[in-house]
């Protein structure tokens, strides 16, 4: 099955072009032709979002969770097609796609069966207390409802489980909000298909037209008037710090601030413990070398820096990383512009005080090898610059001089979205003094493990202090990532014929 794009926008069930295109920058396969976003259009989607507010807002967890089974159905029809498109756009390989594909497909499930439980409701009731002295208690219930239209930004590294129909969407449309999504340049083919998988569920469901829209392209007016029109309620969002503070800022400048639920990145740091380092130094080193190279290291969750006491045994296990990221072949990014900023870092990186290359390569416009280096802790800890995310499979080594010094480099990391211990029993007395620390810097804390991968399920938390997050208190991946799109209403003494169905 091959997908050939028309290259128009999808306002409220229709398709829609406008009279700006940009071309598609493909890896690899025919460029095409997309419309360009507005910010007439926004208005538009958010008009329609609103007015399916109405009746989507207060459909039954049954009905949304039907639709969310229909819309995993839909894309899983157009698979190869998926596939197909995804990888010319992004040259990531078939079988990221494929596994990226499902992971996509299995939270829409996931979120259906979580809503049909109820749950995530959070119904509450205190009885009416009539003869309760001094004063009577009226009868309170509470349960959480949704909040409106979202607007959702797609990401340019999760072509499916970040963007069009990815968490933020299918989180949104499990608390009842309608949706309004930005299409990510990098993939605007991929989004197009999505979009059709969605629409054709809106259809199978009788769904209100307006409950999805995807806004293609689009200059910086356009994330502009969609973070800012009266109408949109809550923003989610997956991508660089500058760009996600700029919206962040827009949200908060508003007559009527919003929420803005953005991950902007993380350098995730790793705590190669002194006995762990000891034992299996080698080993560690070459598993942190594959997990820093995964997918050209363009993940979120990429564990960039390793933070070692100096030794024989932390040398060793650097080395085995150096010789491991040496052998690792170059590896095609995202976009042309994701390659250039990571070359740039890796340039930026290597000439701070007291940096040492261990590493270096060179990268090929769209093309991308791995970069090694080692600092002490006492540059580390005196250059902001060091903790800075570079988003692709570039590592860098932290040394402490003592446990003393590594527990300074923990204390100096500003927020993050994991934090790695590796550890072996001889190491407990250590972990217990870095754990207070790492929960406090980290939404995720890991042992013996890399942080590349995130099990969508109930308990897991993919977000933390800024600037990993711009909300702390909240998790973009997992069952819990709906609570962001609803908030809790109390309704006292009112009938039980006018409350929910949910409360009734």
């Amino acid at each position: 099955m091959t997908f050939e794009p028309h290259g128009k926008h999808l306002i409220a069930g229709s398709w829609i072009a406008t009279a700006q295109t940009f071309r598609s920058e493909p890896a690899h396969g025919p460029a095409h032709e997309f419309s360009v976003g507005t910010p007439e259009l926004v208005d538009q989607a958010v008009r329609a979002a609103e007015e399916a507010f109405w009746t989507y807002g207060y459909t039954t967890r049954e009905a949304r969770a039907e639709f969310l089974d229909a819309i995993a159905d839909e894309i899983e029809a157009r698979a190869e097609a998926i596939t197909e498109i995804g990888t010319q756009e992004t040259g990531l390989p078939e079988a990221r796609l494929n596994g990226e594909r499902g992971r996509t497909t299995g939270q829409l499930r996931l979120f259906a069966s979580h809503i049909r439980t109820g749950d995530y409701l959070d119904r509450r009731h205190d009885v009416a207390l009539p003869d309760r002295a001094p004063l009577p208690r009226p009868d309170l219930r509470m349960m959480q409802r949704p909040i409106g239209p979202v607007a959702v930004f797609g990401a340019s590294n999760f072509p499916l489980a970040f963007s069009t129909a990815g968490g933020d969407t299918a989180a949104a449309l499990a608390a009842g909000c309608p949706v309004v999504v930005k299409g990510h340049g990098a993939h605007p083919g991929t989004g197009e298909i999505i979009a059709e998988a969605i629409l054709a569920a809106i259809n199978t469901c009788a769904m209100p037209k307006g409950v999805f829209s995807l806004v293609q392209g689009g200059k910086r007016d356009v994330g502009q008037a969609l973070v800012q029109h009266p109408l949109i309620k809550a923003v989610g969002f997956t991508g660089s710090l500058a760009g996600g503070r700029a919206l962040f800022d827009l949200c908060a400048q508003r007559p009527e601030p919003i929420p803005f639920f953005g991950e902007l990145g993380s350098v995730n740091p790793m705590f190669m413990l002194p006995a762990a380092i000891a034992s299996r130094g080698a080993d560690l080193g070459r598993a942190w070398a594959a997990s820093l190279a995964m997918g050209a290291g363009q993940f979120c969750t990429n564990p960039g820096i390793a933070v070692v006491i100096e030794g024989s045994e932390a040398d060793a296990f650097v080395e085995a990383a150096r010789v491991a990221l040496s052998e690792t072949g170059a590896q095609v990014m995202l976009t042309e512009g994701i390659a250039a900023a990571y070359a740039r870092g890796a340039d930026k990186m290597g000439k701070q005080a007291g940096v040492q290359d261990l590493l270096t390569s060179m990268c090929d416009r769209r093309e991308a090898k791995p970069f090694l280096f080692r600092v002490s802790a006492q540059d580390w800890m005196g250059n902001h610059a060091l903790a800075e995310e570079v988003f692709g499979p570039l590592g860098l080594v932290v040394v402490a001089r003592d446990v003393d010094e590594m527990l300074d480099v923990a204390h100096s990391f500003g927020g993050q979205l994991t934090a790695t211990l590796h550890m072996d029993a001889a190491d407990a007395t250590l972990a217990r003094r870095l754990m207070p620390i790492l929960e406090r810097k980290a939404g995720r804390v890991l042992a013996n493990g890399f942080p590349t991968g995130v099990e969508v399920c109930d308990s897991m938390v993919h977000g933390g202090p800024y600037p990993a997050s711009t909300n702390f208190g909240a998790t973009s991946v997992g069952t819990l990532s709906i609570r962001r799109f609803l908030r809790p209403v109390c309704y006292q003494n009112i009938p039980a014929a006018l409350l929910p169905e949910d409360l009734a």
